[in-house]
């Protein structure tokens, strides 16, 4: 059965399980889940957040994926960075100047950088913990600086489809995923045309490097991918 956009991604994560995972301790992760928030569901087909508002706000992605993105002069858009099951958006000091749209029907926890801010004051240990996610998040943009700007279109996709596989949690065991990206917004991260995009997954395909049934990627040669990608996942610790 082909598999629709809606089940392309990792089912809804807990606050609390997520930030157990990225190494900060359980008594202060419950402290963050205490914060007042409202659960919205984001819908993919209009922006969610747009570019100029300030955001007074945290948004931790509980299902599905968020992006952030920005437009050019002449209004074309370039997603600048990604949020999967269990990551989050942090409070923007002043009008944002990028915009948060859903990849996918996600739904996104949404409390207030107030409320925030008291609980990091008050606690030095998960000051640390942010900062290092800051890092990590600063980390990844560096990688996709070099994708965009340096390696070629064929690199470019291969990078994405092993960055996927590593930021929901899948490994390089994993022979196997479901798409959650339309080809568009593949084109809207890697900088090139949808067209060139489905030229680039084709080729994939005729080496033999991976399989498309619908929605459904098969890795068939994972480490040759990795190789063509330059990916080495160290960045995304």
């Amino acid at each position: 059965m082909q598999a629709s956009r809606r089940s392309a991604t990792a089912p809804a994560v807990s606050l609390v399980d997520a930030l157990t995972a990225a190494g900060l301790e359980r008594r202060l992760a419950s402290l963050l889940d205490d914060i007042p928030h409202t659960a919205v569901a984001v819908d993919p087909r209009r922006p969610f957040r747009v570019p100029g508002a300030p955001r007074r706000e945290i948004l931790f992605v509980r299902s599905g994926i968020l992006c952030k993105y920005k437009t050019d002069g002449g209004g074309r858009r370039q997603i600048v960075a990604l949020r999967f099951a269990g990551e989050a958006i942090l409070p923007s000091q002043g009008p944002a100047d990028f915009g948060i749209q859903g990849i996918v029907r996600s739904e996104v926890l949404i409390g207030s950088a107030k409320d925030f801010d008291r609980i990091v004051d008050a606690h030095p240990e998960l000051g640390r913990f942010v900062w290092k996610q800051i890092l990590r998040n600063e980390a990844i943009s560096y990688e996709w600086l070099v994708n965009c700007g340096r390696r070629d279109s064929t690199a470019r996709v291969a990078h994405l489809l092993c960055e996927t596989v590593a930021r929901t949690g899948n490994g390089a065991e994993r022979d196997r995923m479901i798409n959650p990206f339309t080809q568009q917004q593949i084109a809207d991260i890697t900088g090139q045309t949808s067209v060139n995009v489905n030229r680039v997954l084709a080729d994939l395909q005729r080496q033999g490097l991976i399989e498309r049934r619908g929605r459904e990627i098969l890795f068939r040669d994972w480490p040759e991918l990795r190789r063509l990608a330059s990916f080495q996942p160290n960045y995304l610790r």
